[in-house]
């Protein structure tokens, strides 16, 4: 049990320091759940304790769970990933790129040169971006009135193209358009089908756009990170009834409900007892799905929301359908050919399919890629690893 203990310590050191407000660390096999804690407060502004069925909003995790839904649908023939998109989602049909703004300060803008795919917003290489990341897109969303994505409006998806599709790896609204494909090909808004099709198959109870009532009492509060170090409470909450289901990142949900996802990648497609993709589908989901390009160094253009992301500097980082894919061992232990992603209140999971493990981090503050946060991550990462190791090879503590 040595790991559990070195995990545990690690983690409420960090809460008990008020390095971070309060934590929930799961990690799992294929077949059962080798490690879960809670440490910390679910918001500093009041007493309750962090509980491993806490409720966090799990932001870009959101990605992953709508991009199996589209693979769904890609197996039945409804959707294709080569095919221009513009066919299904008239919005897409005729893209055009933001080539700077002139001496007026008007955005300059031409036709892209391709048509975007579904394999392009899945990979994030349509030449979509996010604000956070980009300041030329920050300047035209402010200068024609854009509303940010996370108002879940219609008209936070009508941004021009960073770049032409295909040409370059680029962090973005994509997904959104996986969203809004998925309720073109099946007829059904993102948060039914998701609930017929991904949450109830996987007993997902706990995982929905909408907090219901049962979800709320255990709902974690969202904090910010002053420039000092300093936590305070920061009042955050999604559209509760938004024009479109962010298939981005609009999913709140538990440690316990997302792992069950995780598990079904691990089991190629299945999961509490339901086959939800075919083997072959997983397997293309965990490849590279962008050819030569690579996932690149986030610079941050919004300090506030997110710092600078370089995930393992120095690495070659690719991107299947749609996870980041670690191309070497990372220093705590993930093989190469893991899967991985975040969201932006500070939420991680990885899948290590050579291992037969994965885990789930969640945390609830801002901005991005926090050092404290990080560093916590990376000390639950190392614990499930040397559990693994102790046991000599699959199983953790």
């Amino acid at each position: 049990m040595q790991s559990k203990a070195q995990i545990d310590q690690a983690l409420r050191s960090k809460c008990d320091a008020k390095e971070i407000p309060g934590v929930v660390a799961v990690a799992a096999s294929g077949s059962e759940v080798i490690y879960q804690g809670a440490f910390g407060k679910r918001d500093l502004a009041k007493d309750d304790p962090m509980t491993t069925d806490s409720v966090f909003w799990i932001a870009s995790m959101t990605k992953a769970v709508t991009s199996a839904a589209a693979m769904q649908l890609v197996e039945q023939g409804k959707l294709s990933l080569d095919d221009p998109i513009g066919k299904l989602l008239p919005d897409l049909a005729s893209p055009q790129v933001l080539e700077g703004f002139d001496a007026k300060g008007e955005p300059v803008l031409r036709a892209a040169k391709r048509p975007i795919t579904l394999r392009h917003l899945m990979t994030h290489t349509a030449g979509f971006c996010y604000d956070l990341w980009n300041a030329d897109m920050g300047r035209y969303m402010e200068k024609k009135g854009v509303p940010g994505i996370i108002s879940c409006k219609n008209d936070a998806l009508k941004t021009p193209l960073a770049t032409d599709p295909g040409t370059r790896w680029e962090y973005g609204i994509n997904i959104d358009f996986v969203g809004k494909a998925v309720e073109a090909a099946s007829g059904k808004r993102l948060n039914a089908y998701l609930r017929d099709h991904i949450f109830a198959p996987l007993g997902m109870n706990d995982t929905d756009f909408k907090i219901t009532d049962e979800m709320r009492k255990r709902l974690v509060g969202a904090h910010a990170r002053g420039p000092d170090g300093t936590l305070s409470p920061l009042p955050f909450e999604l559209e509760q009834e938004p024009e479109f289901h962010m298939g981005g990142g609009g999913l709140y949900s538990t440690g316990g409900d997302y792992i069950k996802f995780c598990q079904m990648i691990l089991n190629r497609g299945r999961g509490n007892g339901n086959q939800l993709l075919k083997p072959e589908t997983v397997a293309l989901m965990a490849q590279n799905n962008m050819g030569d390009l690579v996932v690149t160094k986030m610079v941050t253009a919004a300090p506030i929301y997110t710092n600078d992301v370089d995930l393992f500097p120095g690495m070659v980082k690719q991107w299947g359908l749609s996870f980041m894919i670690n191309t070497a061992l990372t220093p705590e232990g993930r093989s190469p050919g893991s899967l991985f992603w975040a969201g932006l209140a500070n939420t991680y999971f990885w899948i290590d399919p050579a291992r037969d493990v994965a885990g789930v981090i969640l945390m609830q503050l801002l901005p991005f890629a926090d050092r404290d946060c990080l560093e916590a991550f990376a000390a639950f990462e190392r614990g499930v690893y040397a559990g693994l190791d102790a046991a000599g090879g699959k199983k953790a503590a």
